[in-house]
């Protein structure tokens, strides 16, 4: 009977591995989370593994054995598989799922174009300036924009999730 198992990979092996047991039809899931980094100025987004070096597959013991799996380019071992193998139970995969995907699309949401030109007034919706106002600066990127604002008696210049922003005419308008 078809169940999930987790696999330990070689060290950043776990895309590999996953990739070689795709090429033998094996159904895979690699856990990852959205980290923002800081590139030459610009906020990117990668996707990072949640449990570095761990893979879960999802296949019969039965039908492919487990001598295959191992053999895997990418794959050390089956965890806990020693005479009895021990399974995942599914409702633990799809929680895990269901968590990433709502963690994805927080952090990643689909940014509409940016109907903003410098010197419109905007306010904050989201964040720890919720309902603050300031002026739009510049686009930062294609998820960023700088935002002036008067904190503390001086103008600061702040860069922004777009997403935390709204213009105040479509806002109040």
């Amino acid at each position: 009977m078809k169940a999930w198992y987790l696999i330990y990979c070689k060290p950043r092996g776990e895309k590999r591995a996953q990739q070689n047991l795709a090429l033998q039809g094996i159904e895979t899931y690699l856990p990852t989370y959205p980290e923002e980094q800081l590139q030459k100025g610009q906020v990117t987004v990668r996707r990072v593994s949640l449990f570095p070096n761990y893979l879960f597959v999802y296949f019969d013991p039965d039908v492919t054995s487990v001598a295959r799996i191992h053999s895997t380019r990418g794959v050390i071992r089956i965890v806990g598989c020693k005479e009895l193998m021990t399974s995942i139970d599914d409702s633990i995969i799809h929680e895990l799922k269901m968590r990433e995907h709502h963690l994805i699309s927080t952090i990643e949401p689909d940014i509409a174009p940016l109907n903003m030109t410098q010197g419109d007034k905007i306010c904050f919706i989201d964040g720890p300036f919720n309902e603050l106002e300031g002026v739009f600066d510049e686009a930062n990127g294609e998820k960023r924009c700088f935002v002036l604002f008067e904190i503390m008696g001086k103008q600061q210049r702040v860069s922004v999730d777009r997403a935390v922003i709204s213009s105040v005419e479509q806002r109040f308008g």
